[in-house]
């Protein structure tokens, strides 16, 4: 079973369509969270080590912390089916565009 995670604003966040033991009340609309980041040799370097002895991505999370508060701001106090993805854009794939999405709902 997926752990939701949530935040100071008490926002909980989930990749699956729904809460287990919390129904949906109301959907609220879709929300998104964007972050750019330029890639260069030392975080690339650290996002390595990283790998190999766990934490997390501050862009991923920045991206689900814009998402939350666009998700409290439409009124609701989750995001279920939330979705993560990269893109390597720029020239020479110089930066990394991080996106998070999912419905914002009221539980």
């Amino acid at each position: 079973m997926a752990s939701p995670w949530k935040d100071a604003r008490g926002v909980i966040v989930s990749t699956t369509p729904t809460l287990e033991g919390r129904p949906i009340q109301e959907y609220c609309g879709i929300v998104t969270g964007e972050v750019i980041v330029g890639a260069n040799l030392f975080r690339d370097m650290f996002a390595g080590i990283r790998d190999i002895v766990g934490g997390r991505s501050g862009s991923y999370e920045q991206a689900i912390q814009e998402l939350q508060a666009e998700a409290a701001a439409l009124g609701g106090n989750a995001v279920v089916g939330i979705d993560l993805d990269y893109e390597v854009i720029g020239p020479n794939g110089s930066m990394l565009m991080v996106s998070a999405s999912g419905t914002a709902v009221r539980v």
